[in-house]
């Protein structure tokens, strides 16, 4: 007999077949502990139009059930807060449309920037260290280059925390480029 997993568990794992490979088996190249980690702290906007980055995260919700068929009449659900893993598959797949490279490319490049790649599942979990660098995205007590946050930048004259994500997120490509 089969049982039914839960709607979160179902879809947190489609949310990692976005950026990574699921079927991978060394723990070396898993990160399921960091961002179940991600998953389960809520993204919030302190700028004006980051509530714009946030639905793109909830959107994807909608895809989930779309393509796995799943229909719900708990739209509870549907309507709960933007976590931070949801912000940034959003914002990955912003920057593949808007620069080149897939969205796993992009996503994986701001864990980079956040320095939370070393944290793969082989690796212990520092519990404490990863809240403190979640906090410090969303809180913006990152520098005002955007170091500490998802796109820091080598040169600008803007302060990086008084910014949307979205003019964050442009800068950071042309800079890339």
């Amino acid at each position: 007999m089969k049982t039914r997993r839960p709607l979160d568990e179902l879809y947190f794992e489609w949310l990692y077949s976005q950026v990574a490979e699921v079927e991978a088996a060394d723990p070396s190249l898993t990160y399921w502990k960091l961002l179940k980690k991600l998953f389960t702290r809520e993204a919030f906007s302190l700028v004006p139009n980051d509530d714009n980055r946030l639905e793109d995260g909830k959107k994807l919700r909608f895809e989930f059930l779309r393509e796995n068929r799943i229909g719900t009449s708990n739209y509870e659900w549907a309507d709960l807060g933007c976590s931070v893993f949801e912000l940034m598959v959003g914002l990955s797949r912003r920057l593949s449309f808007e620069a080149e490279g897939a969205p796993h490319y992009w996503f994986w490049k701001m864990i980079e920037n956040l320095k939370l790649l070393p944290y793969s599942d082989n690796r212990p979990f520092p519990e404490d260290l990863v809240d403190d660098i979640i906090d410090v995205l969303l809180n913006r007590t990152y520098k005002k280059n955007g170091r500490g946050g998802l796109f820091p930048l080598r040169h600008t004259t803007n302060n990086q925390r008084e910014i949307e994500l979205w003019y964050q997120m442009a800068e950071y490509v042309q800079e890339q480029l």
